[in-house]
Order: C-alpha cells, then sequence, then structure tokens
C-alpha cells in the first residue's frame, strides 16, 4: 500500500486526465494517478514521471489509500455509466469529509443527483467544468468548480495552482453549490456554440459571397484578431484558413467534409434555456446548423433534384465596395457575438434562480478570459459591466455594449439583407438581429397569439388598460368575463 502522500489524485488518464495529472504535478502537487488499465499509468510514468511527483497505483484501494485526508480525486472519466461507476467504486473506498471531483462534461442534472447522493454518504461530489481542452488540461484551463463550501477550502488552493491566467487572477472561482458548475459550463459551451457559427456565417459571405481565397480571409481574420474580436476562436479560425492540406495542395478547408458534429452540451444548453423560458436564439440556431450540415440524404438530395434561389453572388462595383462589405460583416460578427454572450448570461442567471445558486457574474466573465475556447478580449468589459454595481435585466444595457451594438447595427442589418438577397443562409447572424430587435419593439405580435390561444384553448390574457386576467367567450356572445 502507497503511503498517504498525495494531495490530489487523477482518476482516468486518457489524454484529457493525463494532461490534468501533469500540470498538477509540475505546479507542486503530489498526484495520486489511476486507470483501470494500468498500462496507461505506467505510460504516464515512463514518459513524463521527471515533471513532478506522481504515486501510481494499479487498484482503486491502493489509490485512494496514497491519498492525504481529505482525500481528493479527481475523475477523468467517460460521462454517463462510467462516471458513476467510478463514483460508486471511490466513495466506496473513501471516507466521511473526503471530496470526489468530477471533471467531466456531465449534464447538470446528474451532477445534482450525484452529489445528493454521495451527501447522504457523508462525502463531499463536486461537479466542476473544465475548458480548455487537451492544452488547456496540459497549461492552464478555465475551471467551474460547483460543490460545498467546504469542499471549496481544500479543492481551491489546488485547483488555482494550475489554473490559466488572466491578468494576474487564476481563471477559476466557487460557482456555487451542487451542479452549478457543470450548469455553467454547459452555458460556456452553447456560447462556444454560437461563436463558432458566427465565424463560419462570416467566412460563407466572405468566401461563397466575395469570392475570396481561404488565405485572403485568413488574413482577414488575422487583422480582425488585433481589434475588439480578438479572441481565440478568431485567432485558430485564421490558422485553420492558412492551413494548406500536404496530399492535395488545396486549403485544408477545402477537404474537409462539411458535416459539423456535436457531442451534446449545445443541445443541453438550448434544452435547459427552453426549460427555463429563456431565449438563447444564436446558440438554438447554431446547434441546428450543425444539425442541417448533418442531414446527409436530404443534402444529397438537393444536389440531385436542386431547389430554386440565388446563385450566393456578392456583386460589387470596386474594391472599395468589397472592402465595405467585408468590414459590414465584421462589425455584424462583433455586434452577433455580444448577443450571444448577452443570451448565455442570461441563462445563468435565471438558472441561478432557478436552482437556488448564487452565481457571480462578473466572477464567470474573469473565467472566461484565459484559458477557455471563448476567451475574448471583451470579457474585460463584460465582467467590469457586472462588477458595475449598474443594475440591468440585459447585458445589451450596458452602456459600452448598448453603444457598440448600436453603432453596428447599419451594418448588420446590410449582412443579414444581404445574404437574404443571394441565398446565403445565416441563421445566427439572422436570429441574432431579431432578438434584439424583438427587445426593442414596444409591441409585439405576442398581443395577436395571445388573442389566438384564448379563442382556442381559454388561456386568458390580461389587458393593457386594468389589472387581472380575462377571457372573451369566443363561442358565446364574445363578452368579456374575469378568469
Amino acid at each position: 500500500m502507497a503511503e498517504a502522500q498525495a494531495n490530489i489524485g487523477v482518476v482516468g488518464l486518457a489524454v484529457m486526465g493525463s494532461n490534468l495529472a501533469r500540470n498538477l504535478a509540475r505546479h507542486g502537487n503530489t498526484v495520486a494517478v489511476y486507470n483501470r488499465s494500468y498500462g496507461r499509468t505506467e505510460t504516464l510514468i515512463q514518459e513524463h514521471g521527471s515533471e513532478g511527483t506522481f504515486v501510481p497505483a494499479k487498484t482503486i484501494e491502493e489509490f485512494v489509500g496514497s491519498l492525504a485526508k481529505p482525500r481528493t480525486a479527481i475523475i477523468m472519466v467517460k460521462a454517463g455509466e462510467p462516471t458513476d461507476a467510478m463514483i460508486n467504486a471511490l466513495a466506496d473506498a473513501m471516507e466521511p469529509g473526503d471530496i470526489i471531483v468530477d471533471g467531466g462534461n456531465a449534464y447538470f442534472p446528474d451532477t445534482i443527483r450525484r452529489e445528493k447522493a454521495i451527501r447522504e454518504r457523508g462525502l463531499h461530489f463536486v461537479g466542476c467544468g473544465i475548458s480548455g481542452g487537451e492544452e488547456g488540461a496540459l497549461n492552464g484551463p478555465s475551471m467551474m468548480p460547483g460543490g460545498t463550501d467546504e469542499s471549496w477550502k481544500t479543492l481551491g488552493p489546488i485547483l488555482e495552482s494550475i489554473a490559466a491566467v488572466a491578468e494576474g487572477e487564476p481563471c477559476v472561482t466557487h460557482i456555487g453549490h451542487d451542479g452549478a458548475g457543470h450548469f455553467v459550463k454547459m452555458v460556456h459551451n452553447g456560447i462556444e456554440y454560437a461563436d463558432m457559427q458566427l465565424i463560419g456565417e462570416s467566412y460563407d459571405l466572405l468566401r461563397r459571397g466575395l469570392g475570396m481565397s481561404a488565405e485572403e480571409i485568413a488574413s482577414t481574420f488575422d487583422e480582425w484578431n488585433k481589434g475588439e474580436l480578438d479572441s481565440y476562436l478568431v485567432e485558430i479560425t485564421a490558422e485553420v484558413l492558412h492551413h494548406v492540406d500536404a496530399k492535395t495542395g488545396k486549403p485544408f478547408v477545402d477537404v474537409v467534409v462539411d458535416h459539423a458534429g456535436m457531442k451534446g452540451t449545445g443541445t443541453w444548453t438550448v434544452q435547459t434555456a427552453l426549460s427555463l423560458a429563456t431565449p438563447v436564439t444564436g446558440i438554438a440556431e447554431a446547434v441546428f446548423a450543425r444539425g442541417l450540415s448533418s442531414m446527409v440524404a436530404q443534402r444529397e438530395e438537393v444536389k440531385n433534384k436542386p431547389l430554386a434561389g440565388p446563385d450566393g453572388k456578392i456583386a460589387y462595383a470596386s474594391e472599395e465596395e468589397k472592402a465595405a462589405f467585408v468590414e459590414a460583416v465584421r462589425q455584424a460578427l462583433y455586434a452577433s457575438k455580444i448577443v450571444a454572450y448577452a443570451q448565455g448570461f442570461d441563462e445563468i442567471r435565471a438558472g441561478a434562480a432557478e436552482h437556488d445558486w448564487s452565481i457571480d457574474l462578473g466572477a464567470v466573465a474573469r473565467i472566461w478570459r484565459g484559458g477557455c475556447i471563448i476567451r475574448a478580449k471583451f470579457l474585460n468589459r463584460i465582467s467590469d459591466a457586472f462588477d458595475s454595481g449598474e443594475k440591468f435585466e440585459s447585458l445589451l444595457q450596458d452602456a459600452y455594449f448598448k453603444a457598440a451594438v448600436e453603432n453596428a447595427q447599419d451594418a448588420w442589418r446590410n449582412v443579414v439583407a444581404t445574404a437574404a438577397r443571394v441565398g446565403i443562409p445565416v441563421p445566427a447572424f439572422s436570429s441574432s438581429l431579431s432578438y434584439y430587435d424583438g427587445l426593442r419593439s414596444d409591441r409585439l405580435p405576442a398581443a395577436l397569439i395571445q388573442g389566438q390561444r384564448d379563442f382556442f384553448g381559454a388561456h386568458t390574457y390580461g389587458r393593457v388598460d386594468m389589472p387581472g386576467t380575462f377571457h372573451t367567450l369566443w363561442s358565446g356572445d364574445r363578452s368579456e368575463v374575469e378568469a
């Protein structure tokens, strides 16, 4: 039995778990490591054992025995049943007061369920969102842990030691209790979907619409990344577009099949938003766009039997006119990006109210400034907005973002209208603009919809000129009665 010397353990040593263990060891932690197949444990020790202090274990019992109290173990295994099985195995070997951390992309209701079950056994359970992929796990991720205040006292310094650092601050904070951490990570991923879709639509407008080459568009994104669009996703977009396929000599993007995959977090974000009655239209359209891209049979049928429509070409009279449209796309991208983040934070606020979590939105914005996939320069502005003390229901009412979107709206409308006219799909641009226009409308057609609902289902309605709830006797004399 190994001596109880490790202050943290990692279970599951595939790439993410292995990189996280290495990151922990590099930063002065003594790391117990366990994998169901001991071969991966041996590989980690052989290839990276010199990076720090590891304590390998062949069994769960040996692993738990090597951990100093309160024993703290991070699970990095496949979501679903494998996670439940490993949680139970650890809980059986641990003692009250010990801490089990799920670092995978779990659905937050599962985390709430697991936390309750583990708490009843006297242990702490922490659902911790980890963003940044394999590189982040190794070099500094953004982390979103939930769990009890007591577990954070032990876990906090460990996570702070390995987190990405932005402007001198570690990109980790205690999000809230039980499922709060995985909830915020879910919304993070939803925003990521929207951000990527908006970038994709920008690319499509420039490539198919203006006929620009992949290399020209790469250079354009390089320039955009020097300004207010400065972000990880814009940066890597330029790198992907610069890349040339070694086999064919063609732009890499041209040899990739245009079916975008997804693992569920975007879908969860939209499903949860629906249950909270919180519109996240940009995220929803990004999810649906990925779904459409993978509708192979339908798309093949349309290729064989084309549907009528314009050819997607945007005519321009001069290079100056072309450059003006490129700038309009940049502004539309920025405005739509702001909407996506505003909607995401609306969902976090609604989720916190629903589940009685105390979530600091400014702190969430700060930990997203480094390490994570959606890290971006303007997250400082978002953090400032939430930390200002000013009360607003939507981020779009903050003075900075209100001005930014208002200044971009002419370009935004031009881009959406042009795309519709030439037949280039821009669902995320369009839905974001419609959301903005919906917010600023004095009256919405919801009044008519409520009238229809009352007509066929007696669902009642309110009146603008008096308090109360009413119903019209549509099948009778059409008089109005109080409901």
